[in-house]
């Protein structure tokens, strides 16, 4: 793909995120993301093949750079507590920097077990995770007895519910409560953990 069309391509994703965060993926309609997006009606068609293809594609593009973090992060090495706080924090603030995206994520993406199916790469966030919990294990940071795709789930739904929280207004979302959030997600989960 050229990069004109890698721009436009960027461009009807982005608007698709700004008019399924306002509108709702139902409610939303093709005409819509093309109108915010500033572009002819067909051309979504051009690079997607349906309104569904476009937010599976939010979906797998935003889990492969959570992937990526977490890759990063276990190659980093450190110990467990700092590498959870590097993925809490990056996980966590990305309702600051994105709250469009992280609004479709946790309630179009989140709430759509159908959708969750068809988007590859789902549970690699949950195995590099599983893989920092089994790399501590080793290195005798976290007990022995400790089930590490269980801890993994555990961290990584800590996280989605305080996502979920500000989403739906029931927790409050200034940066410093992402902070506050981030310590205490890896304080409850390091304590926990530990040997």
């Amino acid at each position: 793909m050229s990069d004109r069309g890698d721009d436009r391509r960027r461009k009807l994703l982005d608007a698709a995120v700004a008019v399924f965060a306002r509108k709702g993926f139902h409610a939303s309609r093709v005409g819509d993301i093309a109108e915010e997006a500033g572009v002819a009606h067909g051309l979504l068609y051009h690079y997607f093949r349906s309104k569904d293809e476009v937010l599976q594609t939010i979906a797998r593009e935003t889990w492969e750079r959570l992937v990526a973090d977490v890759e990063r992060i276990e190659a980093s090495g450190g110990p467990l507590d700092e590498q959870l706080r590097r993925f809490a924090r990056g996980y966590l603030r990305s309702w600051l920097t994105a709250p469009a995206l992280v609004r479709v994520l946790v309630l179009e993406v989140g709430r759509s077990p159908a959708l969750a199916g068809r988007v590859e790469g789902l549970g690699e966030v949950f195995v590099g995770l599983r893989r920092l919990v089994e790399a501590a294990q080793r290195r005798g940071e976290v007990r022995a007895d400790c089930d590490a795709r269980l801890a993994a789930w555990i961290v990584y739904g800590a996280l989605e519910e305080i996502l979920t929280g500000w989403v739906l207004e029931q927790l409050p979302s200034a940066e410093a409560d992402v902070d506050r959030a981030v310590a205490a997600v890896v304080d409850v989960a390091s304590a926990g953990l530990a040997a």
